[in-house]
């Protein structure tokens, strides 16, 4: 927070000396708030807040040597009775300042330090206005704010529309000795400093909300705990988005290096409480936020979602197994199936002449699946790369006695990838040495993290996949009751 707000300060000590009068604006340029009277004349007035609430937009004009500005302040009531606030200068190019919120009745006082600002104002015009006057040093001058509800949002643009959170965003960059990674730090308000994570993602190049479809459930996990008092940093794969790089599947070490890189970021932030920073991984994300821990400068502890703890071929027969069932394959099918797989990894891991491998894996695949011969040959290609050979041998548990630090193990019981006790039972074996280990299976909750369907809430009638409600909070609780007195 000491960092955005020196920033602000910087931009907004000259929040009076660069004022240029309202003829002087460019065409875009928004123009002063509307009084009520020009309001009236436009049309029907918004819906005036609730007697004493504030949640919305308010606008006014602020008048200075030359002209005006307009200034704009956002509200969002909290869970606490407490508001968020911000302060928007557009012509000043000055955004997201935070403001801090004092109200006793209809009185309303609005500090906002980066500035060294404050507004203190009556409402009246049944809830519509804010008479008042603001002041700086040196400077007090009369000002109105006049309400202005959210903008509707309509299937149209219901995709591009979003809310400005009760916290504070930027987007940011790292990376010394590697590929400079593109990402979003979300601090919550408040002074600080607050327990901060990195956030890691799932197997496979993704985006910093990890997101799938219309479904991003790490930007969902970042909101849910930064709004409660945890600071998150997510970023972009290497290679995806912003963040430079090879989109080629990375290596263990590449991945773990991303992750010390995130938490050598985090230490030169001072909103983060350096004894609380700690990384949450999601399925392949997990297993790398494990491995991190047991490098030199590890995390103050780790959250491992649907991490696998099982060797990388037992972890692909089990999920072939449990996605053929599903579908409902017989069992003696099933079976068959699973030992056709078992026997081209025996090939693979026995075979260390790529060549041979391929060949012999591309046969076995045709004569399996009655494949085409470019089919198989891709197939096999891809099964006797370096990177699945070295999955295949993988096994969790053989590194994670060096893990010292506080361990959170969630997988759901519905999870048909990572099926939750074998898995669990597996990385609680290899987590001797962790100071602190809490291992839960959360009844029907996927590998994605997602409730059960009847736990969806619904969005313009229709079903929207959601984070798990109950996986949240186990995080937030679990997070906040770490006692760094204690490790």
């Amino acid at each position: 927070m000491r960092q955005l707000n020196t920033l602000g300060a910087a931009v907004c000590g000259a929040l009076l000396l660069l004022a240029r009068p309202a003829s002087a604006q460019t065409a875009g340029s928004p123009a002063s708030a509307p009084t009520a009277s020009a309001v009236a004349a436009l049309g029907p007035e918004p819906a005036p807040p609730a007697r004493g609430a504030l949640d919305g937009i308010w606008k006014g004009p602020l008048q200075v040597p030359g002209g005006s500005l307009e200034v704009i302040y956002r509200f969002v009531k909290l869970t606490g009775g407490d508001y968020f606030g911000t302060l928007d200068v557009p012509l000043q190019k000055v955004s997201h300042l935070e403001v801090q919120v004092t109200q006793h009745g209809d009185t309303v006082q609005l500090y906002t330090p980066a500035a060294g600002s404050r507004f203190t104002g009556v409402l009246a015009a049944g809830g519509r206005q804010l008479v008042g006057a603001w002041q700086q040093p040196g400077f007090s001058v009369p000002m109105t704010l006049v309400f202005a509800p959210a903008p509707a949002v309509t299937a149209a643009t219901a995709k591009s529309v979003r809310l400005t959170p009760p916290y504070r965003e930027e987007e940011v960059a790292f990376g010394a000795n590697g590929p400079r990674l593109a990402g979003t730090l979300t601090v919550p308000a408040g002074a600080g400093p607050f327990p901060a994570v990195v956030l890691v993602s799932d197997t496979g190049a993704q985006d910093r909300n990890g997101t799938v479809g219309g479904y991003a459930p790490l930007g969902q996990l970042a909101d849910y705990l930064t709004r409660r008092g945890v600071a998150v940093l997510r970023f972009d794969d290497r290679g995806v988005g912003q963040s430079q790089g090879a989109p080629e599947p990375a290596t263990a070490a590449e991945l773990v290096a991303d992750v010390q890189a995130g938490l050598t970021f985090l230490r030169n932030r001072p909103e983060a409480d350096q004894a609380r920073l700690g990384v949450v991984g999601h399925g392949e994300g997990g297993t790398v936020a494990l491995l991190a821990a047991t490098q030199p400068q590890p995390p103050a502890f780790v959250v491992a979602l649907a991490a696998a703890g099982l060797p990388g071929r037992e972890l692909m027969l089990q999920q072939q197994g449990n996605t053929l069932r599903q579908l409902g394959t017989p069992e003696d099918q099933v079976v068959a199936t699973v030992k056709r797989q078992q026997a081209m990894f025996d090939v693979i891991r026995q075979t260390p002449d790529n060549a041979q491998a391929q060949a012999v894996v591309a046969k076995m695949l045709r004569e399996n699946n009655a494949a085409d011969a470019a089919a198989a040959q891709r197939s096999a290609a891809e099964m006797t790369s370096a990177h699945y050979r070295y999955f295949l041998d993988f096994n969790p548990a053989d590194k994670l006695k060096a893990v010292t630090c506080p361990v959170l193990l969630l997988n759901g019981t519905a999870d048909g990838f990572v099926t939750a006790n074998a898995n669990l039972n597996a990385l609680q074996k290899g987590l001797t040495g962790s100071r602190g280990l809490t291992v839960k299976a959360l009844p029907g909750v996927n590998h994605q993290f997602q409730p059960e369907f009847a736990q969806w809430p619904i969005v313009s009638g229709q079903p929207k996949p959601t984070f798990s409600p109950l996986a949240e909070e186990t995080i937030r609780a679990w997070i906040m009751d770490l006692n760094p007195a204690k490790r």
